[in-house]
């Protein structure tokens, strides 16, 4: 690789985004992408076996292990912030749930002065890049897409049992929540195709590698942009890390800053673009005076309830031993295993209050049960885990640099729980799992609550053990969030350009403006697919152009 070698578009970050946006931009031929990737190739098994996401979470080769600032919220504890460091990004170590949000989620973003953003916009966008194996409603899902999404075929008494519960609770079955209306409960659809996952990378960078226009490097940190005034003209990165070559791309048209919520606002405030008092405090100088980059972070905060259960087995007895070596059989010649299996297998959506007209929180069951709420380490007993969180969170903080090194980790404060909304919101969401854990149809089993415990009753010893339990879903976005330029906290406008910036546009979830109600990964590879059009200067995608190229 030369100093200062020239392609039209260089895309930092080879995650979700990333990938969508290096196959879009390199299959017309005409432009020359460099696509730059911190982390190394997804060549560890680990990844690509479903169950090998307790062991992606806790290695630090594939994730760059971030952790969250204790808060009041947590009891003071940090939380765990686990990010791909890979290509695939956290498509590459995530629990592979698909689950788009919904419509009104969308519909908000417009409302906000986001044209182009509503959910008639972005539909066609969602079904562009997907192939849903069970097909569904053609007018909400896609059957040509480079990404796989197929319904969990794992069955088991204990799910059955769970789910004929929420029925008698007045929670319905929903056989496609990612179709006209997400509320209710039903198996969960995920990106995985047979036995193995479909990341980012498998599903769009793998087939795109073979263009000649089209170079990826990897263990390549970005450390800075390079600017000429209010032009971004390329990056500089290390190849190898700290201790790494410095080198320099050139990007004739654009630089796609794809890092994601925490990596993004890093890179934007270390090359001067951000609120000039930190960057000022840091001693970076001042390119660009944009008080809302690294501001606005949310997530997704849940706490996890816990059972025994007797006369059933779970994924906790299965994991061990000579059952295990079992499952790890049945895995090779394609039958029903554990080690298919994600974090979890059945999603429901339901409301906090039973006066809202949309689902507010989401609760999520696993035949298993993990020692202290993580997921990297089973428990040995009989059991199950109900976890909940809320789907449109009011709490927001930040992600901050802490020095002028590019290799120093931000600052990141979700401030969880910070707002009393939300606090009321996760309590009525708990209170729901406990009576989901004791209707009629799990009494079989002899379910005893192990977490919190039955001695927990009161609000204020429950918001306690919510506190001192509860975990990231790992659903950072917002930081760099999409608004008009009235907005004084927006940091892109409705086109993912960079207000007050030329040739920088920002292309990932931390341009969302708004949590939606959903796992994250979904709506990411949606922003890529339009910011892919936008980049390109196409006309907006209808569902008629979808439904005109499959005919």
């Amino acid at each position: 690789m030369e100093e200062n070698d020239e392609f039209d578009y260089v895309i930092v970050g080879a995650g979700s985004a990333g990938c969508v946006l290096a196959n879009r931009l390199s299959e017309c031929g005409k432009y020359r992408i460099c696509l730059l990737e911190a982390g190394g190739s997804d060549w560890h098994p680990m990844i690509h076996i479903p169950a090998g996401f307790v062991k992606t979470l806790i290695n630090p080769k594939l994730n760059w292990m971030y952790v969250s600032e204790p808060s009041p919220g947590t009891n003071g504890r940090a939380i765990p912030a686990p990010r791909g460091k890979v290509l695939g990004g956290s498509s590459s170590i995530n629990g592979m749930g698909f689950n788009r949000g919904q419509a009104m989620d969308f519909d908000v973003w417009a409302q906000r002065g986001n044209r182009g953003w509503s959910y008639d916009d972005i539909l066609p966008y969602f079904c562009r890049f997907e192939t849903y194996k069970s097909g569904g409603d053609l007018a909400y899902r896609g059957q040509s897409g480079e990404m796989t999404i197929t319904d969990l075929d794992w069955r088991d008494p204990l799910c059955e049992a769970y789910i004929d519960g929420a029925n008698s609770l007045g929670i319905p079955r929903n056989p496609d929540y990612n179709g006209k209306a997400q509320e209710g409960i039903s198996y969960l659809q995920r990106t995985v195709n047979g036995r193995t996952r479909m990341s980012a990378a498998k599903a769009f960078l793998n087939p795109a590698k073979k263009r000649p226009n089209l170079r990826v490097i990897t263990n390549a940190h970005v450390t800075r942009l390079t600017l000429s005034g209010k032009q971004v003209t390329g990056v500089s990165y290390q190849k190898g890390g700290v201790r790494g070559k410095h080198m320099h791309l050139m990007a004739a048209k654009e630089v796609i800053v794809s890092g994601g919520a925490i990596n993004t606002p890093q890179l934007l405030q270390l090359s001067g673009i951000g609120p000039a008092s930190l960057l000022q405090q840091l001693g970076i100088d001042v390119q660009h005076d944009l008080p809302g980059v690294g501001e606005n972070l949310r997530d997704h905060y849940a706490t996890r309830l816990t059972a025994s259960v007797e006369g059933v087995q779970t994924i906790n007895d299965r994991a061990h031993g000579i059952k295990l070596v079992g499952e790890v059989a049945k895995y090779c010649i394609g039958q029903q295993s554990i080690l298919k299996l994600g974090p979890t297998t059945v999603f429901c959506f339901w409301r906090s209050k039973p006066d809202l007209t949309n689902p507010d929180v989401q609760i999520n069951f696993t035949p298993g049960t993990h020692q202290r709420g993580m997921q990297s380490t089973l428990e040995k007993k009989s059991g199950f885990t109900l976890a909940t969180w809320q789907h449109r969170p009011e709490s927001s903080g930040y992600v901050r640099s802490v020095s002028n090194n590019p290799f120093d980790k931000p600052e990141i404060q979700p401030n969880y729980l910070s707002d009393e909304e939300d606090q009321r919101v996760i309590l009525d969401a708990t209170k729901l799992c406990r009576r989901l854990m004791q209707t009629d149809a799990l009494k079989p089993f002899r379910v005893k609550e192990t977490y919190p415990g039955t001695s927990i009753q009161n609000d204020n010893e429950l918001l306690h053990s919510i506190r001192d339990m509860g975990q990231s879903i790992y659903h950072l976005m917002g930081t760099c969030r999409m608004g008009p330029i009235n907005d004084p906290m927006a940091v892109v406008d409705d086109q993912l350009k960079v207000h007050g910036m030329d040739n920088l546009r920002v292309i990932d979830a931390s341009i969302m403006p708004t949590m939606i109600s959903a796992n994250l990964n979904a709506g990411v590879l949606m922003i890529a697919e339009k910011g892919a059009d936008l980049a390109l200067g196409k006309t907006p995608l209808t569902m008629s152009d979808l439904q005109n190229h499959i005919t």
